[in-house]
């Protein structure tokens, strides 16, 4: 049995990751933004420990995670949580970008950074979950395809540093996929959403196991999952 930490686990992929795991008898640890989130998440996922550390603001994960028990080993700590405003680029404010590089690339790295120790210690994985478009910028996807290419970075330059250490890492590349966050998306495209042209997360929850559960002589670096109707 392997203990996993898993961000975005209240819906969508993360949710379909976590139930995967639970289901097989695996330990959970669910990052909330909030304590009444956490309660909600401990609800969802019975027998899962959740803990509270706001994305939105990774200068204070470091004091939040403090404050907190942790476990003592990850085999796992999966980075699947995002957020996502699109917009031109004349027409997109800092806020925006900055909400979008917090969330999606500064957070997992300071949360990388505390929990390395751990993962380093189970000689585990850590997977990021980016996009489609870490690979491919379109017009008005700019800042979060900004944080998702900054994502690939992080991932390569953080696999280069903890090969030695017996840490594996790998970037998964989903194209659209069933989501609310795709719903929301297709909101501010002011496109009609149908779930059914989309990837279901269950698909994407099985490529990430299948990078967890490899044997240890091997490592997947990168994945692209992409919509197969």
């Amino acid at each position: 049995m392997g203990t996993h930490l898993i961000t975005g686990a209240g819906s969508g992929i993360g949710a379909a990751v976590a139930r995967r795991l639970l289901e097989r008898g695996e330990e959970l640890w669910l990052l909330a933004r909030d304590a009444v989130r956490a309660k909600e998440l401990a609800e969802q996922f019975p027998g899962a420990h959740a803990i509270v550390g706001d994305l939105a603001n990774p200068e204070k994960l470091s004091f939040a995670l403090g404050q907190q028990p942790l476990p003592d080993r990850i085999d796992s700590l999966q980075h699947i949580a995002g957020v996502i405003e699109l917009g031109a680029v004349g027409d997109l404010p800092a806020k925006a970008w900055q909400r979008q590089l917090a969330a999606n690339l500064v957070a997992p790295a300071e949360l990388t950074r505390l929990l390395l120790p751990l993962v380093r210690m189970a000689k585990g994985d850590v997977v990021f979950v980016n996009s489609g478009a870490g690979l491919d910028a379109h017009a008005n996807w700019s800042a979060y395809a900004a944080s998702k290419h900054g994502l690939k970075a992080l991932a390569d330059s953080l696999r280069a540093e903890e090969h030695g250490n017996g840490v594996r890492v790998t970037s998964v590349y989903p194209g659209r996929t069933a989501t609310p966050m795709q719903e929301s998306t297709h909101r501010q495209e002011g496109k009609e959403y149908d779930p059914s042209r989309w990837i279901d997360p269950e698909s994407v929850a099985t490529a990430i196991l299948a990078a967890i559960d490899l044997p240890r002589d091997a490592e997947i670096k990168d994945l692209v999952v992409r919509p197969g109707r």
